[in-house]
C-alpha cells in the first residue's frame, strides 16, 4: 500500500518540535506499523527545497531516504482538468497534481491538512481515500485495535516482561516446546492475559492472541490455509481449578475476534497431556473443528468466524445472534446483576468487589431462575437484561441467547443441582425459591452470555422511545418485544453490531 504525503506533512515531520509533530511520529509509527510505503511527489520535492528555512532543507536532504520518491509525474486526467481550471496559487496547482495521482491510483492514499484538497477530493468522489492525520489515526486504529481491556475479575493484561517465566506453569511449554524460552523472550512487549493465584502468585492460566493479516504465511500447516484474516490463539493453558477460565478465556478469546474482524481464528495445540486435551474438548464445545497438523506434529483447529447463527446450536456460532429471532426483555434484581453479568458492571460499581473466581462469573453459559407466567422460551430467543432500579436506575445492559430450558426436575435436589454451578443464587436461595409455591415451580433457562451494552438505556428512556409503555409495562417475567423495539434498543446502547446476523 502506498500513502502520498502532501508537502505540508512532510515540512511538519522534519522542521523540529511543533505542535502537530507529535501527531505526525504517532502517524508515521502506524504507517510503518501497517506496512505502508511512504511516498513523497517530485513537486513536493522542489516545494521544499524552496522552504526560507534552510534547516529543514538541510534535514530533509539527509532524510530524503526514508521516503519513496514517486519516479514520474501522471498525466492529468480529463477530470482533474475541469478542477484545475479553478486553481489560483501555485499550492492548488500542487494540490491537483498530488490528488491526480491518487484518482489515477497510483498511490492508494493521501494524507493532508490541506482543507481544499479535501474539498477537491469529494467533488472527485475519492474523499474516502484522502485523510487528514487524525481521521487516518482513528481508520487504523479500527482496522487495529488493542486487545480489548476487562475491568472486573481477575483476568489482567500484562506484557511478557512482567511475567515469571520460571512459574510451573510453564514447565509442559518448555518440554513441548524446544527454543520457547527464547519465544517467549522476544515477546517481552506484547500482551497477554493472565490469571495469577492472590495466595501464591502462582498462574492460573495464560492466553497470547496475535492477529494475521491475508499476507501471512502457513507453509507449515497441512492443508494449507487459504488467505483469511485471522485470529491465532498462540498460547493458551487454563489450570483445572473447577472455576470455569476456560470458558471465561474463551469469551475473551471471541470479543477479540469481533473486534478484530476477522473471518477465522486458529489454534495449534498437543494432544499429549489431560490439560490439552481437556482444552480441545471445549474448543470442540465451541465450535472448533480440527483442520489437520503443523510440521511441528501438532493439531490445527480451526472456528469458522464469518457471520452465521445456528439456531439448534448456538454455541457453534456464537456470540453472533439472528435477527430472525424472537427477542425478550427480563428482569434481575442489582444484587445478582454484575455478579451474573461482570462485564455489564454499571460505572456507580468497584470492580474490586468482583474480582473473585466465581464459576458463575467466568462462565459464558449462564442459568436464569424464573417464575414467569410467560414460559414459551425456546433455543435462540435472545433475552435482553434489564436491571431493576426505578425510572433513572433501571437500565437495559445485556444481551444473552437461550440454549436450553428445563421445566421438569426430579426433585429439589435435582433442581439445585442443575443451578448451582452456573446461576448466582447460593444453594440456600434456590432451596427457597423451589419450596416457595408448590404449585408454580421455578423453572430455569440456560443461556450464553453474548454482549454488554456499551451505553445503557435507562427506564424513562425505554418508556420515551415506546419500549414500554409506561412504569406498570416494566417486565417481571419474559416480555416478548418487536424486532423494530429491538433495533430501537441498539441505537440508544451505542452497540457495535457486527455480531448480529441479519
Amino acid at each position: 500500500m502506498k500513502a502520498l504525503l502532501d508537502t505540508n506533512i512532510i515540512i511538519h515531520r522534519e522542521s523540529g518540535s511543533s505542535a502537530i509533530n507529535q501527531d505526525i511520529g504517532i502517524l508515521f509509527k502506524w504507517l510503518d506499523k501497517a506496512k505502508y510505503t511512504k511516498c513523497i511527489h517530485p513537486m513536493s520535492v522542489q516545494e521544499i527545497k524552496k522552504n526560507p528555512n534552510k534547516e529543514t532543507v538541510k534535514t530533509f536532504d539527509i532524510k530524503m531516504g526514508s521516503y519513496e520518491l514517486l519516479p514520474s509525474i501522471a498525466p492529468l486526467s480529463p477530470d482533474l482538468g475541469k478542477i484545475s481550471d479553478h486553481d489560483k496559487t501555485e499550492n492548488d496547482k500542487i494540490d491537483t497534481v498530488l490528488l491526480n495521482e491518487l484518482y489515477l491510483e497510483r498511490v492508494d492514499i493521501l494524507i493532508s491538512e490541506d482543507k481544499h484538497i479535501h474539498t477537491k477530493a469529494s467533488q472527485l468522489t475519492i474523499a474516502n481515500k484522502v485523510f487528514t492525520i487524525n481521521s487516518f489515526l482513528e481508520k487504523i486504529a479500527s482496522e487495529n485495535p488493542d486487545l480489548i481491556d476487562y475491568k472486573v475479575l481477575s483476568v489482567r493484561q500484562k506484557l511478557f516482561a512482567d511475567i515469571n517465566l520460571s512459574d510451573p506453569f510453564f514447565d509442559s511449554f518448555k518440554e513441548d516446546y524446544p527454543g520457547f524460552e527464547k519465544w517467549f523472550q522476544r515477546k517481552a512487549n506484547d500482551k497477554v492475559y493472565v490469571t495469577i493465584n492472590k495466595l501464591n502468585n502462582l498462574i492460573l492460566s495464560f492466553l497470547f492472541l496475535k492477529r494475521e493479516d491475508k499476507d501471512e504465511v502457513y507453509s507449515d500447516i497441512e492443508p494449507i490455509f487459504k488467505p483469511k484474516k485471522r485470529l491465532k490463539i498462540g498460547t493458551f493453558k487454563v489450570v483445572s481449578n473447577g472455576v470455569r477460565l476456560g470458558e471465561r478465556f474463551l469469551k475473551i478469546v471471541f470479543d477479540n475476534a469481533l473486534a478484530n474482524k476477522v473471518d477465522e481464528i486458529y489454534v495449534t495445540i498437543f494432544d499429549k497431556r489431560d490439560e490439552q486435551k481437556r482444552l480441545i474438548e471445549l474448543l470442540e464445545e465451541w465450535g472448533f473443528y480440527k483442520w489437520g497438523k503443523k510440521n511441528t506434529g501438532e493439531f490445527v483447529y480451526v472456528r469458522d468466524f464469518r457471520k452465521s447463527f445456528n439456531v439448534d446450536s448456538p454455541k457453534l456460532t456464537f456470540p453472533f445472534i439472528s435477527r430472525k429471532s424472537r427477542f425478550f426483555l427480563v428482569p434481575i434484581y442489582p444484587e445478582y446483576h454484575t455478579e451474573l453479568f461482570p462485564d455489564s458492571i454499571l460505572r456507580t460499581e468497584s470492580p474490586l468487589n468482583f474480582e473473585d473466581n466465581e464459576p458463575y462469573r467466568n462462565a459464558i453459559k449462564k442459568v436464569y431462575v424464573s417464575r414467569s407466567f410467560e414460559r414459551n422460551i425456546k433455543r435462540g430467543d435472545i433475552l435482553i437484561f434489564y436491571r431493576t432500579g426505578g425510572i433513572y436506575k433501571g437500565v437495559i445492559s445485556t444481551i444473552c441467547v437461550a440454549d436450553d430450558v428445563v421445566f421438569e426436575f426430579k426433585d429439589e435436589d435435582d433442581f439445585v443441582r442443575t443451578c448451582l454451578k452456573r446461576s448466582v443464587y447460593s444453594e440456600e436461595n434456590l432451596r427457597s425459591q423451589w419450596r416457595y409455591n408448590s404449585r408454580n415451580r421455578p423453572f430455569i433457562v440456560s443461556m450464553l452470555y453474548t454482549y454488554s451494552f456499551p451505553e445503557r438505556a435507562n427506564l424513562k428512556s425505554l418508556i420515551d422511545n415506546n419500549i414500554i409503555s409506561g412504569i406498570d409495562d416494566v417486565p417481571r417475567g419474559f416480555k416478548q418485544i418487536s424486532l423494530e423495539k429491538f433495533e430501537t434498543i441498539l441505537k440508544l446502547t451505542a452497540t457495535d453490531e457486527s455480531f448480529i446476523v441479519d
